[in-house]
């Protein structure tokens, strides 16, 4: 059984026991409770919103983690006008615990 599950604006595919990185949840610790946008088990594939609102597919956050540096230089020519600038994303680790039909 899988599910695909959204969470910061993005979806993942997710199957019990995996660890994923996604967007960062704003908890450290604990459980959590994901909204699956499509559920299949076997043959059985279940997209519809009633159905889908029972379903549930718990989590539990292991941490947090930083995405790699990307860094860029932006410059305008006989203008002496230059940037530089960084990001560095951070993420959440989470661990998928169960998923439920319900």
């Amino acid at each position: 059984m899988y599910a695909v599950i959204k969470t910061g604006g993005k979806q993942y595919k997710v199957e019990e026991g995996q660890t994923l990185l996604v967007e960062k949840l704003g908890q450290d610790d604990g459980t959590v409770e994901l909204t699956p946008v499509l559920l299949v088990d076997g043959d059985t594939v279940v997209s519809a919103p009633d159905a889908l609102s029972k379903a549930t597919v718990s989590a539990k956050v292991l941490g947090e983690a930083k995405g790699p540096k990307i860094t860029g230089f932006t410059y305008k020519n006989k203008s002496n006008q230059r940037k530089r600038w960084g990001h560095r994303q951070h993420y959440s680790n989470i661990e998928i615990t169960g998923i439920e039909k319900g």
